[in-house]
C-alpha cells in the first residue's frame, strides 16, 4: 500500500530536445523493493495497472523481460484497441528498470522511462522519470503515471 502521494517535477529537457521535460513522481511503499519491482515485469500483474484505465478492458500484454526485450500492452478504450510500446533497456532486479515508451495511435515519438526503487525505512521508495514529454502534455503525463502508480499500490495490497 502506498503511504504518501506522489509529488511531482518538471524540468526542461535539454535544447536539443526543445518543448520537452522531464516528468518525475515518488511513491513510498510498505513493500520491500523486490516485491515493487516485480510487478513491473511479470505480465499477470502489468494487466492490472500498467497503462490500465478505468473504463478499459485489457486485451493483450506481451513482455520480454530482457534488455533489448520488447514489450506490447494493449487496452481496449470506447472500443478501440491502444497499444503501447516500447524496448527494455536497463533491467537491475530490484533497484533499476528504463525502457522506451511510444503509444503510435497519439503519436510516433518514443520517450524514456526510468524506474528506481531504493529501501526507504520500512519499506520503499520508487522514483519514477518520464524524459521527453512535451510540456504541453505534462500534466496529463503526471495524471497518468499518478493512476499506474495507485494501480501498482491496489496490486500490491
Amino acid at each position: 500500500m502506498g503511504l504518501g502521494r506522489s509529488k511531482l517535477t518538471t524540468r526542461k529537457a535539454p535544447t536539443s530536445a526543445r518543448g520537452t521535460c522531464t516528468v518525475t513522481l515518488t511513491r513510498r511503499f510498505d513493500r520491500s523493493p523486490e516485491e515493487v519491482f516485480d510487478p513491473w515485469l511479470d505480465p499477470a500483474k502489468v494487466g492490472k495497472f500498467l497503462f490500465a484505465t478505468p473504463g478499459g478492458q485489457m486485451t493483450k500484454v506481451e513482455i520480454n523481460a530482457i534488455p533489448a526485450g520488447r514489450f506490447l500492452i494493449v487496452e481496449r478504450r470506447a472500443g478501440e484497441d491502444v497499444e503501447h510500446v516500447g524496448e527494455y533497456f536497463e533491467i537491475h532486479r530490484p533497484s533499476r528498470l528504463a525502457f522506451t515508451f511510444v503509444v503510435p495511435r497519439y503519436s510516433p515519438v518514443s520517450t524514456r522511462v526510468s524506474i528506481e526503487i531504493e529501501p526507504f525505512k520500512t519499506g520503499c521508495e520508487l522514483r519514477l522519470t518520464h524524459a521527453g514529454v512535451p510540456e504541453a502534455n505534462a500534466a496529463q503525463a503526471e495524471a497518468g503515471w499518478n493512476g499506474i502508480l495507485d494501480g501498482l499500490a491496489k496490486v500490491l495490497g
